[in-house]
C-alpha cells in the first residue's frame, strides 16, 4: 500500500511538473507574438493515463494560460471531465504521434511569421545556420496538401513521415516538433522557427560541411542546453524562474 501512494504521489509531482511546462510554453509563444488566433497546440501525456494528453481548453488564450486552463484529452478525443470542448484539429494531429511515439511526451505546433512561409517551398532545411545543424538529418517534411487536419487518418500520415525525427514541416501549414520533455519540445519549436527564419533571409547561402554540422548537432542538441533554452525563453520573456 505504501509503495502504491509512494508511486501516486511521484505520478503527480511529474504530471503538474509537466502541466506547468507546458503552459509556460504557451505564455512563451504569446509573448513572441504566436498563437494570436488560437491556431497552434503544446501537449503533455499523462504520466499515467498514457493514452491521454494534457492541452490548453480551446477557449484561453496562450497568454492567460495556467495549470488550471488545461484539460486531459482521452483516447478517443472527449475532454476527460466532459465540461470543456476538445481541440479537435490539435487531437486529430498529436494523439496519433504521441500513440505511434511512446518515448515522446509533447508535441508543439503553431502557424508562425517564417515557418508558415518556409514550409510553402515543401522543402527540408539545409545547415546554413548554428541553429540548422541541430535538425541536420533529423527532421522529415510532410508533402501534402491536407492543410486542414480533420481527421486521424491525416494525423496518422503526418506521424508516419515525422518517423523517429524530432520535427517536421508539415507542407504549407508550419512547423511541428516532438519532444522527451515538454521543454523540449518547446525549445526545439522557437530554435526551428529561427531556422525558418534564416533560410528566408539568407542570400545564396554556404551549407555547413557535413562533419561540422554533425559536431554542432552534438553539442547543441543534448538535453541540459535544449532546457536551458526553454528556461531562458521563461527568463527573458515572462520575466521569472521557470
Amino acid at each position: 500500500m505504501a509503495q502504491r501512494l509512494s508511486d501516486a504521489s511521484a505520478a503527480e509531482t511529474l504530471r503538474e511538473e509537466r502541466k506547468r511546462q507546458v503552459a509556460l510554453g504557451y505564455r512563451v509563444f504569446a509573448a513572441l507574438g504566436w498563437g494570436d488566433l488560437g491556431d497552434g497546440h503544446i501537449s503533455a501525456r499523462d504520466p499515467e493515463r498514457t493514452d491521454c494528453f494534457w492541452l490548453l481548453d480551446t477557449d484561453v488564450a496562450f497568454r492567460d494560460a495556467d495549470v488550471e486552463s488545461l484539460v486531459l484529452v482521452s483516447p478517443d478525443g472527449t475532454v476527460a471531465d466532459g465540461r470543456r470542448r476538445t481541440n479537435w484539429p490539435a487531437y486529430y494531429i498529436h494523439h496519433p504521434i504521441l500513440r505511434e511515439r511512446p518515448e515522446v511526451v509533447s508535441v508543439a505546433h503553431t502557424h508562425t511569421p517564417y515557418g508558415t512561409p518556409f514550409s510553402a517551398s515543401a522543402t527540408l532545411f539545409e545547415p546554413i545556420t548554428q541553429e540548422a545543424c541541430i535538425f541536420f538529418q533529423d527532421h522529415a517534411l510532410f508533402d501534402d496538401d491536407e492543410v486542414q487536419v480533420q481527421n486521424l487518418e491525416c494525423g496518422a500520415r503526418i506521424a508516419r513521415d515525422l518517423g523517429r525525427n524530432r520535427a517536421i514541416v508539415l507542407r504549407n501549414h508550419g512547423l511541428l516538433t516532438a519532444g522527451a520533455t515538454v521543454k523540449q519540445s518547446v525549445a526545439t519549436f522557437v530554435m526551428m522557427e529561427r531556422v525558418a527564419e534564416a533560410h528566408l533571409k539568407a542570400r545564396d547561402p554556404k551549407p555547413i560541411s557535413h562533419n561540422a554540422a554533425l559536431y554542432a548537432k552534438a553539442d547543441l542538441s543534448t538535453e541540459g542546453y535544449v532546457h536551458s533554452v526553454f528556461d531562458f525563453l521563461v527568463r527573458h520573456h515572462l520575466g521569472y524562474e521557470p
